[in-house]
């Protein structure tokens, strides 16, 4: 059984993901695979605790603190090379970016595989069912392009500077396949 209720945040509505004891998605509406991870009907519940405990972190986010990752209880349901992935966006500093080909290095190096694409690693970002929390919006291309952000470039753009990252050398592409 899934549990959810939303949040009313200055980058849209969010709906928030229970598995009862843990969040397991928060989705701008709108966003690219939203609520992809539900494959059940979900009730809503406004009252239970790790949703309200979802709704405090986004509001502390949201008023400009740091809050960490880890004082919610998440469990992202994807492949093992996803929870890869979403770890490492886990340790992302606030403000600051990591390019998805940084990623695809790190994840190389840890497997003991010569290299890995960071095709595959934009893919794993773009399917992350916790956004904001899990912060995929930090990852931008080697260039410096702000793509791929499946809440939509100018959430991205507004989560990096209410983050205060430096967006001097970052840049939004005029075209391509992951506007």
């Amino acid at each position: 059984m899934y549990y959810t209720t939303t949040y009313a945040s200055p980058v849209g509505q969010i709906l928030l993901a229970s598995d009862g004891d843990n969040l397991i998605g928060a989705w701008i509406e709108g966003q690219k695979y939203h609520g992809g991870t539900l494959k059940d009907a979900a009730v809503q519940k406004d009252d239970l605790p790790v949703l309200a405990a979802a709704k405090a972190w986004l509001d502390r986010y949201f008023a400009g603190g740091k809050p960490g990752i880890s004082e919610l209880p998440l469990s992202p349901a994807g492949s093992n090379f996803r929870q890869e992935v979403w770890t490492i966006l886990r340790g992302i500093p606030y403000g600051e970016t990591i390019t998805y080909g940084d990623i695809a290095k790190t994840i190389a190096a840890k497997t003991g595989k010569p290299r890995l694409s960071a095709q595959a690693v934009g893919g794993a970002v773009g399917h992350n069912p916790i956004s904001i929390i899990i912060p995929c919006h930090r990852v931008v291309g080697a260039n410096g392009s702000l793509t791929g952000y499946a809440g939509g470039i100018d959430k991205k753009v507004a989560l990096l500077e209410h983050e205060g990252a430096d967006l001097f050398r970052l840049f939004v592409p005029t075209k391509g396949t992951a506007l």
